[in-house]
């Protein structure tokens, strides 16, 4: 896919202004809303598209720390204070004052405003095709308010209307009851609009299958089982397949494979700086993730964040094949062949295999924050066992429950279960742990299953369910939103 490229700031969320290094898509804020001078033709509106799917990359921090506050991996780092956001959360110390939640409270609105942008002239031009643009638009718009429950909870809500300056005195936090139906609404608008592929030119845009999962996983969430069955079994019956070789999904040549529902593209041709991470088109969480001054084969040397834990790592049955895939043990890669690390703060041992940075490619910018490797936002595996729970969970059929469970254990290389009930149930959230590990997926698995109190140390129950709204959020809000219970 196309990547974009700004010039200046695109949008605002409140008094928060997420730029977006060495780009040049459209200068927003010279532009009158009602200007003859864009959203004229087709090629603004896909220039504004990409302008939407642009902030995916910046996700990259709410995958690891969706790893990082569940029980998968540890914070890691250098040290106690490095990044001391991340260390917070990592300890469930979090406060409303933590750069990382910052950042994905402005980079997601960022997201949500820049589809809204195009939402407020959808009708002013007319082009053939325009549906599918407009699809595309309501899948990016539906993806990040899903990000922004998931991590907050009720939110500030808008609907095909920019969130601007001044706005945040009249806007109100909106149940997530109804900032869900909406995302129900642009998904469903998605699935009928967008094709079930794209030319090979136009690869990582949003698909029909793609809006579908999303769906099913919105109702997933919202335990509506029985029409997180049906969306999900549309995407069963698409035309994904699981690749044999579970290793080569997370190599360069595995990216957009058949079992890639959806996938953010990322690559190493723009570099980024500490001081707007926000600006690299490369996956900046392989950096953070990779083994501490490393020197040997096959991997590049990062800051050893997001560090497998020993009891996710013995989650993982005897002879699985995704083991070795999922976790590197660095003392055995190191005896084996003679590379070289240094021990990183909270070190485990093991290091999140998927997502750490590969030997190769150009990595123009920093190496450690410029990295090709795309998210795997979601795989076929990821929908099989969500439409598995969802049939367990609903009533609706164990016997189709196991089958979609054991399509993903015989991959692995693991015999079929035949557990049923609540048994079936504990079956479907393992084999989620172990065949996500690292995906980022684990906290709000537990969250939204009543597990997280009993399997994250220092989770409190009726807080941490939530993170907290940024304080300087609220303040410019003349504190008039309330607080998440706790903060």
């Amino acid at each position: 896919m196309k990547t974009l490229k700004l010039t200046s700031v695109l949008l605002l969320f409140i008094f928060i202004i997420v730029t977006s290094c060495s780009d040049d898509f459209v200068d927003v804020e010279s532009q009158d809303p009602n200007s003859e001078d864009y959203f004229n033709d087709e090629g603004d509106y896909q220039d504004a598209l990409i302008g939407a799917y642009d902030l995916l990359q910046s996700s990259y921090i709410n995958v690891m720390l969706g790893e990082i506050a569940s029980d998968n991996t540890l914070s890691g780092g250098e040290s106690a204070t490095d990044v001391l956001g991340i260390q917070e959360i990592d300890e469930m110390i979090h406060t409303p004052v933590n750069q990382q939640l910052r950042d994905i409270w402005s980079w997601m609105y960022a997201g949500v405003n820049r589809a809204n942008y195009i939402m407020e002239f959808q009708d002013k031009t007319d082009f053939p095709g325009k549906n599918e643009v407009i699809g595309q638009v309501r899948f990016l718009r539906a993806y990040y308010y899903f990000e922004l429950v998931k991590w907050f909870g009720d939110i500030p809500f808008s609907v095909d209307k920019r969130i601007q300056f001044g706005d945040q005195f009249e806007i109100e936090r909106t149940p997530k009851a109804e900032v869900y139906a909406q995302m129900e609404s642009d998904l469903i608008f998605a699935a009928e609009n967008l094709p079930a592929s794209w030319d090979e030119a136009e690869t990582g845009r949003a698909t029909k299958g793609a809006a579908q999962a999303l769906l099913g996983k919105v109702y997933l969430y919202q335990e509506k089982f029985s029409e997180a069955a049906a969306a999900l079994d549309l995407v069963v019956n698409g035309p994904y397949e699981l690749v044999t070789d579970y290793n080569s999904i997370f190599e360069q040549e595995g990216e957009n494979n058949i079992e890639s529902v959806f996938e953010i593209q990322y690559t190493d041709k723009e570099g980024a700086g500490f001081g707007c991470l926000q600006c690299s088109e490369g996956n900046v969480a392989v950096g953070f993730n990779g083994i501490r001054n490393y020197t040997g084969p096959d991997f590049n040397s990062g800051f050893s964040f997001n560090v497998p834990t020993q009891k996710a790592v013995d989650l993982f049955e005897e002879d699985d094949l995704r083991k070795d895939v999922a976790v590197l043990d660095i003392e055995a890669w190191s005896a084996s062949n003679g590379s070289t690390f240094s021990i990183g703060y909270k070190h485990t041992g093991y290091y999140n295999r998927k997502y750490i940075a590969r030997k190769g490619g150009l990595n123009t910018g920093d190496a450690n924050l410029t990295n090709p490797n795309n998210y795997r936002a979601i795989r076929f595996a990821d929908v099989l066992l969500m439409a598995a729970e969802a049939y367990n969970r609903g009533g609706l059929g164990d016997e189709t429950a196991r089958i979609y469970l054991n399509r993903v254990r015989v991959r692995a290389g693991l015999a079929e279960t035949a557990e049923t009930g609540t048994s079936l149930t504990t079956e479907i959230y393992k084999e989620r742990r172990v065949e996500l590990l690292g995906e980022g997926h684990q906290f709000f698995d537990l969250v939204r299953t009543g597990r997280a109190a009993q399997e994250i140390q220092g989770f409190i129950s009726g807080k941490h369910e939530l993170f907290p709204i940024p304080s300087i959020e609220i303040e410019l809000a003349g504190n008039r939103w309330e607080q998440n219970p706790g903060y």
